[in-house]
């Protein structure tokens, strides 16, 4: 797993437009809100955008080669590449960035973001995952 910088996201326009969407989602609404009301913008902002993805991702879990269905949801799965999870918290943690590692490997998506809406600037509440 590889934590990228701000600076090396420029290469990745899906990235880049995904963070947009989310910048303008926070510019309107603030901090402070439900993780759920985020996720309805970004929604709103991603189809504005005629992104293809999927809201509320059912992650599988493969386990000795059997398939299991144990309720796990990716916030969003774009384009087939970029995972995103979302928070509204005080601070993300390592198991937020685990927690999003483990969803990238089970849906075999090669990028991940972890977006926490609960900052003053967005861009210090934004986290970006390579495999």
């Amino acid at each position: 797993m590889k934590t990228t910088e701000h600076n090396e996201w420029k290469h990745d326009p899906l990235t880049c437009a995904v963070i947009g969407c989310a910048i303008e989602v926070h510019r309107l609404l603030g901090p402070g809100l439900l993780e759920s009301t985020y996720q309805r913008c970004l929604a709103h902002e991603l189809e504005s955008a005629k992104l293809r993805f999927e809201s509320q991702a059912p992650v599988s879990v493969y386990y000795k080669g059997v398939h299991l269905d144990c309720g796990y949801r990716a916030d969003f799965i774009i384009e087939d590449f970029l995972l995103v999870e979302l928070k509204a918290v005080e601070h993300t943690t390592s198991v937020h960035q685990a927690q999003l590692l483990t969803y990238m490997k089970l849906a075999e998506t090669p990028v991940g973001l972890l977006i926490n809406f609960n900052v003053k600037l967005l861009k210090n509440g934004l986290k970006r995952l390579v495999l």
